[in-house]
């Protein structure tokens, strides 16, 4: 009977704590339960399913990755990455070895700026799958990808329409390029493009 009441007990505190899990912020919900007898140390499962959940949704830098990682790219990723304090995912549609080949090189300087990444393989159309994988990543804030592939080639020309739900940054990769292309995007006025030289 004890244990029934306990259980009870339990019951009772979070229908009258629901509402902080609804209505507050996350100060006002640990000011909340702190003035509760209810303490964390009860819960402990609770405690690592939120951890679980605030890493499955840190917000995220993507990457996308062609046939070769220019060192403006990575570089620009790595310290876009560390200075929001955003995870990074790698879409590519080659193999996960040859894409994890690209990556290699790259792996100190991911740790050193404390950078985590994952390498998301896709196939089919490219455009197509990349605008279903981001659409269905609302954590991904933005989509990176080199001035010479076809996809920034797109971009810089204007021939891309709002098919992609995230903003694109298209990264110049040589500084004679950069200085046409700065021109280029800034008479345009594409939207959602970022051009970093």
């Amino acid at each position: 009977m004890k244990i029934l009441t306990e259980a009870m007990k339990q019951m009772l505190d979070a229908l009258a704590f629901a509402d902080a899990g609804e209505h507050l912020s996350g100060k006002q919900k640990t000011q909340v339960l702190a003035k509760s007898s209810y303490t964390i140390n009860q819960v402990p499962s609770s405690v690592e399913a939120q951890q679980t959940r605030s890493r499955s949704t840190a917000r995220r830098v993507a990457l996308y990755l062609g046939s070769e990682l220019p060192v403006e790219v990575i570089d620009y990723v790595i310290s876009t990455c560390a200075s929001l304090k955003h995870e990074l995912t790698v879409l590519t549609f080659q193999s996960e070895s040859a894409g994890m080949e690209l990556l290699e090189p790259h792996q100190a300087a991911l740790a050193e700026a404390g950078v985590e990444m994952e390498l998301v393989t896709l196939n089919g159309d490219p455009l197509a799958s990349l605008a279903r994988y981001l659409r269905g990543h609302s954590e991904i804030a933005f989509l990176t990808c080199k001035d010479t592939g076809y996809l920034g080639r797109s971009y810089l020309k204007g021939m891309q329409r709002k098919d992609l739900p995230v903003p694109v940054v298209v990264v110049t990769t040589t500084a004679e390029e950069s200085k046409g292309v700065v021109e280029k995007s800034s008479s345009a006025q594409i939207n959602d493009q970022a051009v970093v030289a």
